[in-house]
């Protein structure tokens, strides 16, 4: 079992590789033939020069570090409002007809919508760009939270009455653990959206932040700065997504079977 387990991932990472080296790949006989201008696609070449231009010169180190810290800050805001209320709800549907449509009906709403509402209830500071990120994120954690904690199996519920279990060790005992796995899916995939709406969040009236040096870098047509930064935020992605997947390991490890 623990040689096929170790097959299994070392195939995922050379699939992982093998696509990694196809797009490479064909970038490269995109840029190098001619096929595509370098003003519209810079090749590779010229984009890993841009991004030690921008860490020697230009500082991103530091942009990175203010756009990691709203992403940080707006998640567990999101985390510790959306999680206990999707929680409370799941478990009594006594207000759940009220804040189920007020969530609905956020839902919906593009967050891009809510910046010059925000700018002119909070200026341009931080404050602004972490009430984007709620907003764009609390709404769907509420629901995924809800749905998870909705969604514990029957079977377990009906055997822990059965055995004598009350309703508070049935809250605490059954439906709290066993929807806290996919309580933690949710909250990987809201982080990963938190992401691409932290860049909507520094394309407007900020002064630092990685969408700042996206939009600075459109102004002054330098293509290979947009390419880099938008690499980059690919590859924070990636680590930010490893993370959740070893706590997912670490904290669950009875579902790891299930998982695969």
């Amino acid at each position: 079992m623990q040689i096929q387990k170790q097959i299994k991932k070392s195939n995922y990472l050379l699939k992982g590789l093998i696509g990694f080296l196809s797009f490479l790949l064909l970038w490269v006989l995109l840029t190098s033939t001619g096929l595509v201008k370098p003003f519209f696609l810079p090749s590779p070449l010229s984009v890993i020069e841009a991004t030690i231009k921008l860490f020697t010169e230009f500082n991103l180190f530091s942009d990175i570090l203010v756009s990691v810290y709203r992403i940080l800050t707006g998640f567990i805001l999101v985390v510790l409002i959306a999680v206990p209320l999707g929680i409370l709800i799941g478990v009594n549907n006594k207000f759940g007809e009220y804040l189920e449509h007020i969530a609905i009906f956020f839902r919906y709403i593009p967050p891009a919508a809510f910046i010059p509402l925000s700018i002119l209830w909070f200026g341009v500071g931080e404050i602004e760009k972490l009430f984007i990120l709620f907003i764009s994120g609390a709404p769907w954690m509420f629901f995924l939270t809800l749905d998870s904690v909705r969604n514990t199996k029957k079977e377990l519920i009906e055997a822990g009455y059965t055995l004598g279990a009350s309703e508070r060790q049935i809250y605490f005992k059954i439906i709290f653990p066993g929807s806290l796995p996919s309580i933690w899916d949710a909250m990987r995939l809201m982080i990963s959206t938190l992401w691409t709406f932290v860049i909507v969040a520094e394309l407007i009236a900020a002064n630092s932040g990685l969408g700042h040096v996206i939009i600075q870098s459109q102004r002054f047509l330098q293509t290979a700065n947009v390419i880099a930064v938008i690499i980059i935020i690919g590859i924070l992605g990636l680590i930010t997504d490893y993370l959740f997947k070893v706590g997912y390991k670490k904290f669950f490890p009875w579902t790891e079977r299930v998982r695969g």
